[in-house]
């Protein structure tokens, strides 16, 4: 499944108010098709986010090609990586 920008709209609205757990509460009912990794941001920050939001970052996930790989093309995305940022003690 290719995202276009009436899923990027709708990923944005649930990510922008920086509230992961309830943001994403209806993303596997929005979005079936799609997998969805929640993770630390420590676990990959060596690849580019394709958006940021408030105490998040988002990549997307590639895995047409057996392996998966970050992508930058929403056209591409089979999937997307919810990163959250460790807030300040």
């Amino acid at each position: 499944m290719a995202l276009n920008e009436g899923d990027l709209t709708v990923i944005d609205a649930m990510l922008s108010g920086g509230a992961e757990a309830s943001g994403l509460a209806d993303f596997r009912q929005r979005f079936p098709d799609l997998s969805l990794t929640r993770c630390d941001a420590a676990d990959i920050d060596t690849e580019v986010p394709f958006r940021e939001y408030p105490g998040l970052s988002l990549f997307l996930v590639d895995a047409t090609d057996h392996c998966w790989k970050i992508t930058g093309d929403p056209a591409r995305a089979t999937g997307i990586v919810v990163a959250r940022h460790k807030t300040g003690a």
